[in-house]
């Protein structure tokens, strides 16, 4: 079994050194180009072809193949990423259901492939996930079957699909080549480093915190891309105005990205040759490999193929560190002798003698991986005493409000690997990264939604889609209009009707219009007469929360901040607020959110009719709240429900709103 997909030295035939056939990829080409592009294996003289690639880079006249995967991968990436989790492709249209569902009709448009599959095949981020939480996660099944298929083609992940690869790549040619003042030695400490980092991360895992988004390799470039260009799409395609402020969490995530491609300085993909714990769990399941790569006796020791590899996966007598070659097969395209060649693991013919010259390998460290241990541990109690959430420390009114269908808060930070993705996908910012300010560093970058800036969507559910872990569980429209994420309250103090200052009906106009009509008048500070009777038309209707509607959406309070607090400036803070905690949101591991709105329908009835019983009154109470026809106003002649003809379709505030919010 040969796997030889490199493109050959170009050579004369010899004795010594005969010609081979080419791989299975080259001659496929060669049936289908034409022969004057192609080289001249007699001669030899390169072709056209074979030119162009000298040109482009070594690399890719080494192995074209490969770089042509990586490419592909690494534009796939940037269309999930800017593309499909770009919500602003949707547009309304009648929903003779009665209820919005543009933004999630958008995704299922777009999504042919799952928006976070690069995610969920990276398997440290499944696994790491899965022990943190104790339960098993659906993206596990990607982390076997990419594992599975990585024994054929060992690390093939990080030579061939890793766009964070890709991109350190992209930085070593433009920059790191360049800059040689940083440069280090080829073997240290460090070159085990990876192995070290990974084991940290399982200890730490093994403790309930999740370090994954820290150093898995997909979680960084995703993040890297929220942070760096997502911002600038939004500015380039909106306006410049809608982009969020940035915090101290920001900073620190483009510190670390930057750090991460920084580290070319010091040698070429330094990252994934001796830091990236990704790339180590493929490095140990390189011990049940199938294939791998092998030198026969024809080799001169030239040295080229030690110094092309991408991966210092070669030892210095030019045979394989199996832990970490990838099968990119750079190296068997620059082999003058074709010594190179990609075979089954039990192939023994004809080959070089190991330790020719000594290699002086540097062994795994027993202390590295003690240190490692302690490292997690340690991370783990700073994580929880110094710098954690302390959920049961802190009053509800600190608490985060999370997306629609998020887990409970414990085993939430347990799932979240603060990659992003739901915050690219979500439509006007409604979700932004924490900073260290709520729960430290244990809530870093995990999503909130930040109802100043704006509310979220009644058609959308696109953060519920493209988690990859199920911190945010994956629900469709017909349940997301019944999950809490919290509790509109309020400010009787600051409120303009109930301070006596003028009418205000914004936050009971927004909450009709997403039609949640969670939200009623009272009439206050109403005068009376000499006989103590209220005069007509006296004092202000003012907003009273019903909070067996309420879904915490923030739209009312966005409408709040946006009109009184920021344009006409009648208020300092907001006087109707999003609080979540215990008996505000619902945070469920199963189970039906609508089906839970309909208990809580049937035990207020049950109340009703009891407290009725016992003060003697005849009747009983009906209790309509999941009756849709109360909820909802009645179809116009288009088929749009009444309560979007006067927003397009659903309460998409972007257009409207002052300073993008």
């Amino acid at each position: 079994m040969r796997l030889d997909i490199f493109l050959p030295f170009l050579r004369k035939a010899h004795k010594k050194f005969p010609l081979k056939e080419p791989g299975l990829p080259i001659r496929v080409v060669t049936n289908f180009v034409p022969r004057s592009l192609l080289s001249d294996h007699e001669k030899p003289k390169a072709g056209t072809l074979r030119r162009l690639l000298k040109k482009i880079g070594p690399s890719w006249l080494s192995s074209p193949v490969r770089r042509i995967i990586q490419t592909i991968c690494f534009l796939l990436f940037l269309v999930f990423f800017f593309h499909t989790c770009w919500p602003y492709t949707a547009r309304p249209v009648p929903n003779p259901n009665g209820w919005p569902s543009h933004y999630a009709d958008d995704l299922l448009q777009k999504e042919w492939v799952q928006a976070e599959l690069f995610l969920i095949i990276d398997p440290l981020v499944s696994i790491s996930t899965a022990i943190a939480a104790k339960t098993w996660i659906w993206s596990l099944w990607w982390a076997i079957w990419i594992v599975g298929v990585c024994v054929f083609i060992p690390r093939g992940f990080c030579g061939y699909l890793c766009p964070l690869g890709t991109l350190i790549d992209m930085f070593d040619w433009a920059i790191g080549k360049r800059v040689d003042r940083f440069k280090i030695e080829k073997d240290g400490w460090w070159v085990h480093l990876k192995y070290y980092i990974l084991f940290g991360c399982l200890v730490a895992s093994l403790c309930g915190v999740l370090l994954t988004g820290f150093v898995a390799a997909i979680p960084i470039i995703t993040r890297g891309m929220l942070m760096t260009l997502a911002p600038l799409q939004l500015g380039l395609a909106r306006e410049w105005h809608q982009i969020p402020a940035i915090n101290a969490g920001h900073i620190f995530s483009l510190v670390l990205f930057f750090a991460v491609l920084g580290l070319g300085l010091l040698r070429k993909r330094f990252w994934c040759r001796y830091v990236c714990p990704s790339g180590a769990v493929f490095s140990v399941f390189n011990f049940f490999r199938a294939s791998e790569r092998k030198v026969e006796s024809t080799c001169i020791n030239c040295n080229k193929c030690i110094e092309i590899c991408p991966f210092d996966a070669i030892k210095a007598d030019f045979t394989t560190r199996t832990a970490d070659c990838t099968l990119c097969q750079t190296c068997g395209g620059v082999c003058p002798t074709h010594a190179i060649k990609f075979v089954n693991r039990g192939d023994k013919i004809d080959l070089k003698i190991e330790n020719d010259p000594p290699t002086n390998e540097t062994p795994l460290s027993r202390r590295g991986f003690f240190g490692a241990a302690a490292s997690g541990s340690a991370l783990f109690a700073g994580i929880n005493r110094l710098s954690g959430a302390n959920l049961g420390a802190v009053g509800y009114r600190n608490l985060p409000v999370r997306p629609p269908g998020s887990v409970p808060e414990k085993e939430f930070l347990q799932l979240c690997i603060r990659c992003g993705k739901c915050m690219k996908a979500c439509p006007n910012d409604v979700l932004q990264p924490m900073g260290f300010k709520k729960q430290g560093l244990e809530g870093l970058w995990t999503p909130e939604v930040v109802a100043n800036w704006a509310g979220c969507e009644p058609s959308c559910n696109i953060c519920t889609q493209v988690c990859p872990t199920a911190a945010i569980r994956p629900i469709p429209m017909e349940e997301k209009r019944f999950v809490r994420l919290g509790l509109a309250e309020v400010n009787k103090q600051t409120c303009l009707p109930y301070a006596g200052k003028e009418a205000c009906q914004l936050c009971v106009d927004e909450c009709a219009s997403a039609g949640y009509h969670a939200i009623e008048f009272e009439r206050v500070h109403v005068e009376v007469d000499e006989g103590g009777a209220p005069l007509e038309d006296s004092g202000f209707v003012a907003p009273v929360v019903l909070a067996d509607k309420c879904v915490g959406c923030g739209l009312c309070q966005t409408r709040c901040h946006v009109i009184n607090v920021k344009e006409k400036k009648k208020l300092t803070w907001t006087a109707v607020e999003i609080f979540a905690g215990e008996g505000r949101e619902d945070r469920l591991m199963n189970g039906s959110y609508k089906a839970l709105r309909e208990k809580e329908r049937h035990q207020r009835k049950a109340e009703m009719n009891k407290r009725q019983q016992e003060s003697g009154a005849s009747g009983t109470y009906n209790v309509d709240f999941l009756d849709d026809s109360k909820n909802e106003e009645t179809s116009n002649a288009d088929g749009l429900p009444d309560f979007l003809k006067d927003i397009g379709g659903g309460s998409d505030n972007s257009e409207a709103l002052p300073e993008g919010e």
